[in-house]
């Protein structure tokens, strides 16, 4: 009786939606949702659970634990960068944190936002970074445990996500040697282009690696090789990957390419790089070997439809690229070979997301396309909201975040088409008589 009744539980557990998404692309930093039972088609009247109105302006992406969400965002006028948590269940804000404030906030590319970079969630804290604004550490109440400043040009400003390896805050700082938007002056910075680990606890430099290439603002991506932990950190010039305990380079690969953003993937043993611009080329490298590999590990590469600033996604033994004009090519991942390339249109700077056989991809004008890329690629809706996204999509059990330029939102099952609205979180999250929560009419239990 009690094997069985062990065994219950288990498959009740089992079937518990998994609502953790603690970084940038999710768990395992590759885009991929724990449910494939996201929502497939959503408007601005169906299928939204709530909509949030988000101050300044931001492009990380949300993160979730323990059904709470924490998100950056800045006010460049007021040279303020804050912090927000939200519940999840209802879209209400419950912290808005200051962290920092500067007279004034530099001068960077028109595309970007001075809070780019998507939080960490581990062990209770929230790591934030800022770029050369700033880094920080948060506990669960908004509490600033410790803040870190690493003074360098962070050029079209802050892109680079940071990256928990145990105790170690792992921060990509690769920018230029001089201002290039305004006139501002650095004293002392600490180098044009360098990777550090910060000290989880104290925000201390446990280690710094400078290198010499040109800007980027890709994500770093952990990945353990023959059972040791590497950290593969792509830069302008070359990719390289360091022990993230010590920040010692471990091997490199050369490029042409430059101003990287997309995060690698890794799988079938080797680690997928995008090299940036302006001819962008991806690279399927072998992480196995120590110093300059280049003439020696790089298994296979393409000049094809390769993406700028999406990330790539690994489903099974299929690669897939999402080109920033809308262009997605699925890769043999061991061998290379296209298997298929379909052309979507659109404009797309967000990663896209995996969730099962369909895949989710957000153009910078608020429509998500949702295809079935199992054996070929079929188009299964398209889905527009008003408003400006660039951030990439995070997933929280059955649920999609997506945020725009000015709101975030969750979007999650069916609901009956109608003419209303969708809800402001604000006004439209009531209590329902069975402890749900009330959403046009209808009851909408939360996810544990």
């Amino acid at each position: 009786m009690n094997l069985l009744v062990a065994f219950t539980c288990a498959l009740l557990l089992a079937d518990e939606p998994v609502t953790d998404w603690p970084q940038f692309r999710g768990a395992t930093g590759q885009g991929i949702a724990a449910s494939s039972q996201l929502p497939v088609t959503w408007s601005d009247r169906r299928n939204i659970l709530w909509k949030t109105p988000i101050k300044g302006l931001g492009y990380s992406s949300p993160v979730v634990r323990d059904n709470r969400i924490w998100l950056t965002t800045a006010l460049p006028d007021e040279g303020r960068l804050l912090v927000l948590k939200l519940d999840l269940s209802s879209g209400q804000p419950l912290l808005e944190v200051p962290v920092f404030e500067h007279d004034k906030l530099w001068a960077i590319h028109w595309k970007n936002s001075h809070a780019s970079p998507t939080p960490v969630l581990a062990d209770g804290r929230c790591y934030v970074h800022f770029g050369s604004h700033g880094t920080a550490a948060l506990d669960e109440n908004g509490r600033v445990l410790w803040k870190q400043r690493l003074l360098y040009y962070h050029h079209h400003g802050p892109g680079s996500s940071p990256v928990l390896s145990g105790k170690t805050l792992i921060l990509i700082c690769d920018g230029l040697d001089h201002s290039f938007y305004d006139d501002r002056v650095i004293p002392e910075p600490i180098a044009p282009q360098f990777v550090a680990g910060l000290d989880a606890d104290t925000g201390d430099i446990k280690w710094l690696t400078r290198r010499e290439g040109r800007h980027s603002y890709a994500t770093p991506l952990e990945i353990t090789v023959e059972g040791k932990q590497q950290v593969v950190c792509p830069g302008g010039s070359f990719v390289a990957a360091y022990d993230p305990e010590t920040g010692a380079e471990l091997w490199r690969v050369r490029h042409n390419g430059y101003s990287l953003v997309p995060r690698p993937v890794f799988g079938h043993g080797l680690v997928f790089v995008c090299t940036g611009y302006d001819e962008p080329t991806l690279l399927a490298i072998r992480p196995t070997g120590s110093g300059d590999v280049t003439d020696s590990h790089v298994v296979w590469k393409s000049d094809d439809a390769v993406p700028l600033n999406p990330s790539p996604v690994l489903s099974d033994d299929a690669l897939f690229t999402l080109s920033d004009n809308g262009v997605v090519t699925c890769y043999e991942a061991a061998t290379g070979k296209v298997r298929w390339k379909k052309r979507v249109g659109g404009n797309y700077s967000a990663s896209p997301l995996l969730a099962g056989q369909k895949l989710y991809m957000l153009n910078e004008s608020g429509t998500t396309l949702v295809a079935n890329i199992g054996g070929s690629y079929k188009l299964l809706s398209r889905n527009l909201l008003d408003g400006r996204t660039l951030s990439s999509l995070s997933a929280a059990g059955q649920s999609l975040l997506l945020r725009t330029d000015s709101h975030l939102l969750r979007i999650e099952g069916t609901v009956a088409d109608d003419d209303t609205p969708p809800p402001d979180s604000q006004t439209a999250a009531e209590p329902a008589n069975d402890g749900g929560i009330r959403i046009r009419g209808t009851s909408k239990k939360p996810n544990p």
